[in-house]
């Protein structure tokens, strides 16, 4: 039995969807869930011209036949070289729609599935096989990314557990992302297992955005420019809390181990933000992780496909509906005051005590929570002080910090532009200037130092 059965038994949504058998070195498979989209071909030329090790040229392509399988079709394998081990691939491609979704959508659909059938037949990788699929029968309450997502990815897992590889990296991108062309090296040598210790549960993939260029107005990448600003600077202020399970939570630009994958139920069904709980759940089993040596380029174009996210805030601020605000740095304040405080929360004061000491924002907040419960039952059940952490930071996750933000924010502490929150903790982080520039409230300059920091 192959160890995903269980679970592809319990929560998988579709049948096996690819009939060939994947390759015996199979390694990574790349998820691309695709809906109304019109440059599919961009993508996928950049993972084609990824490198797999083993002295493989993808330089050309190959007009040679590929066999079809239901709605979709895949490439035929490549073959070993005689200068090492190659990295073995496989790209599924969803092409999905809602049943009712517009009538253009599906046009539109249907086109992609055509073009993206050609493209696979003039492009024959050594090592990375193709494969795609048409599925317009979401019904509307399982209609989105979330869904797309997890049948792409409980497929990935289907593949790997007839290889009996639970150490598969499953990988998520995005239909309009690029890829550098040491992506699957860089992951692959990113989950590698030492001789006494098992590599990553999963891992943040680097990511940036274009700043500058000529495929979009001008607005375009000023609003990116914000936007991803207020990612960097998220992620930044929660790690200066002292909170340990802050990760980016980008689904273009996330990997996962099979095993580790089913373990935790797989990916979930929501209409957006799928990436953010899914990859919560990761990181709060302690062993996730950031791979810096390889970078995911996410498209800047706006869209209004799903209420949160890059698209939309893109559009929101190109409408002028949206500045593109972020949370007030006060709060992270508060909560490092807690967080520094942890360990003796193990067997120290109490959880009134605590709270006394707390700001009132903060305090209201937690009441609200149940804290005081919260902390009881923790300690309860915890015999050892890593215990308690562990179950501390289940209990105190990136949901609950975000939670406490939106309640700060209706308790005088109101969203202020990005450019200012950043600049003022870049002055928390380095007050006297010894390593981080003085750039004032620029947000392209002060983008680029956060994008450093992320690398550090």
């Amino acid at each position: 039995m192959g160890f995903a059965n269980a679970y592809l038994l319990k929560a998988g949504l579709r049948e096996a969807l690819i009939e060939p058998e994947p390759h015996p070195g199979l390694n990574i498979i790349i998820t691309l869930p695709v809906y109304n989209e019109s440059r599919l071909e961009r993508c996928l030329d950049s993972l084609f011209q990824c490198v797999c090790g083993g002295g493989a040229d993808t330089s050309t392509g190959s007009k040679a036949g590929a066999s079809e399988f239901g709605a979709g079709l895949g490439s035929s394998d490549g073959a070993d070289t005689e200068s090492g081990p190659v990295i073995r691939a496989e790209v599924l491609i969803l092409i999905n729609a809602p049943s009712d979704a517009p009538a253009a959508v599906l046009e539109q659909n249907q086109t992609t599935l055509e073009r993206t059938r050609l493209w696979i037949e003039a492009h024959k990788h050594p090592c990375i096989n193709f494969h795609v699929w048409l599925d317009h029968s979401f019904g509307k309450k399982e209609a989105g990314v979330g869904t797309a997502r997890k049948i792409l990815m409980d497929e990935a897992v289907r593949r790997f557990s007839s290889l009996d590889r639970p150490e598969g990296i499953i990988t998520g991108l995005d239909a309009d992302a690029l890829v550098q062309p040491n992506y699957l090296e860089a992951l692959v040598e990113h989950f590698r297992s030492g001789s006494s210790a098992p590599g990553p549960d999963g891992c943040s993939i680097r990511f940036e955005h274009p700043l500058s260029g000529t495929a979009y107005e001008a607005e375009v990448y000023e609003a990116i420019t914000l936007y991803e600003l207020h990612l960097r600077y998220y992620l930044q202020a929660q790690r200066s809390t002292s909170y340990p399970g802050a990760y980016h939570t980008v689904g273009s630009s996330m990997a996962v181990r099979a095993d580790i994958y089913c373990l935790e139920g797989g990916m979930n069904r929501r209409k957006a933000g799928e990436d953010f709980y899914f990859i919560q759940k990761l990181a709060q089993r302690g062993n996730f992780s950031q791979c810096n040596s390889t970078c995911v380029r996410p498209s800047p174009r706006p869209s209004d496909r799903v209420p949160f996210g890059t698209g939309r805030a893109v559009s929101l601020f190109l409408k002028g509906e949206d500045r593109l605000l972020t949370y007030h740095p006060e709060p992270f304040r508060m909560l490092g005051g807690l967080f520094s405080g942890v360990n003796a929360l193990y067997s120290g004061p109490t959880a009134a005590s605590v709270l006394n000491q707390l700001p009132g924002v903060l305090q209201e907040f937690l009441q609200t929570q149940g804290f005081e419960a919260a902390l009881m039952e923790i300690r309860n059940n915890s015999s050892s002080p890593s215990a308690f952490r562990k179950r501390f930071w289940r209990w105190f996750n990136m949901f609950r910090i975000m939670k406490f933000l939106h309640f700060a924010r209706e308790r005088g502490f109101p969203d202020i532009p990005v450019g200012e929150a950043a600049s003022e903790l870049l002055r928390v982080l380095d007050p006297d200037h010894t390593g981080i520039p003085s750039v004032g409230t620029d947000p392209k300059k002060l983008l680029l130092i956060y994008r450093m920091l992320d690398l550090r």
